[in-house]
């Protein structure tokens, strides 16, 4: 039996359709709302939150497999409180109650945040690790904080593996999370920086994260990353997608702190969570490299699906889904 925390969320849904998709027996964590999607009604839902250690224990009563995707991502400084009880915290609870429950092995998923990614002339590989330094953010410092807590979980006898994803990409509500940089260009927003990450998509992290699960291995981490691309080479590819007019205007240094302290000026009379912040016009600035052999020389017959055809299908989705 498998357990899936964060399932309402673009990695948890995704997941799950996988899952159901083999026939494999799902139950479900929801806290309020139990969400719709395919495969969503032949899961076993059960009300309960990962900071509620009693409703967490129950939910994973019987279970062999766990994979851990909730989390809260945001990088709005107000809500560092919210990170840290529930990436630190929640993350603590999930592998304490594993251990109670005899799970046979937990998948987290964690983030290329938490491997501290600001690195000037350095690719970013598993062997690294978060420090002040490298890590402009709050989100992963904590995502840092809860692999800590995992490899505690593995030290005292749960076999546990991270996965340490770039950016996600995948078929989900665009007002959300990374979906909306898809509404964003659609809706033919000017500016673009001269910023490099790594972006993956949802369905090659799903398909890892089953690979992983299913294998021995335990006590490591892997980054899943399809592609280093420019952000204005994603934003051309999501233009084209929709017929819509790419970015055209570059954003400097300068420009990114005007507007970013605008933001927060704007948040704090409105109330209202800035659209950009101070870590984020850092991270959109950065140039950052992701090493992702790791994973490919384990999984030889594994292949990352470019990140060209991942946005024409979103985009695909996006257009029926809208009626654009």
């Amino acid at each position: 039996m498998i357990l899936v925390t964060g399932g309402t969320g673009l990695v948890g849904a995704h997941l799950i359709t996988a899952l159901v998709e083999e026939s494999k027996p799902v139950k479900a964590i929801y806290r309020s709302v139990i969400p719709e999607f395919p495969g969503s009604n032949k899961v076993t839902w059960q009300q309960a939150d990962i900071l509620d250690i009693p409703a967490l224990e129950a939910a994973m009563s019987g279970i062999d497999q766990v994979y851990h995707c909730a989390a809260v991502v945001s990088f709005n400084p107000k809500k560092r409180a919210l990170l840290s009880q529930t990436n630190i915290e929640g993350t603590t609870n999930v592998v304490n109650a594993a251990l109670t429950c005899g799970v046979k092995k937990l998948l987290f998923v964690s983030s290329v945040a938490a491997l501290g990614r600001i690195r000037k002339g350095q690719v970013v590989n598993e062997t690294m690790h978060w420090s002040k330094e490298t890590s402009n953010s709050e989100y992963g410092k904590t995502k840092y904080l809860a692999e800590m807590e995992v490899w505690r979980g593995d030290a005292e006898g749960l076999p546990c593996v991270i996965v340490n994803p770039t950016v996600i990409l995948g078929e989900s509500d665009w007002t959300k999370g990374s979906t909306g940089i898809f509404k964003t260009i659609h809706d033919e927003f000017a500016w673009y920086t001269d910023g490099i990450s790594g972006f993956v998509d949802v369905k090659d992290v799903v398909k890892a994260m089953i690979m992983l699960m299913e294998s021995d291995i335990s006590g490591e981490r892997f980054i899943l990353n399809a592609e280093n691309l420019p952000y204005k080479t994603l934003f051309d590819y999501i233009a084209t997608g929709f017929g819509k007019r790419p970015p055209y205007k570059k954003v400097t240094p300068f420009i990114a702190n005007l507007v970013w302290r605008y933001e927060a000026l704007k948040g704090k009379l409105t109330g209202i969570d800035p659209l950009l912040t101070k870590e984020t016009a850092n991270t959109a600035q950065a140039k950052v490299q992701f090493d992702n052999a790791k994973l490919l020389r384990r999984f030889t017959h594994f292949e990352y699906t470019s990140m060209s055809q991942t946005v024409q299908r979103i985009c695909t989705y996006l257009k029926q889904k809208h009626q654009l």
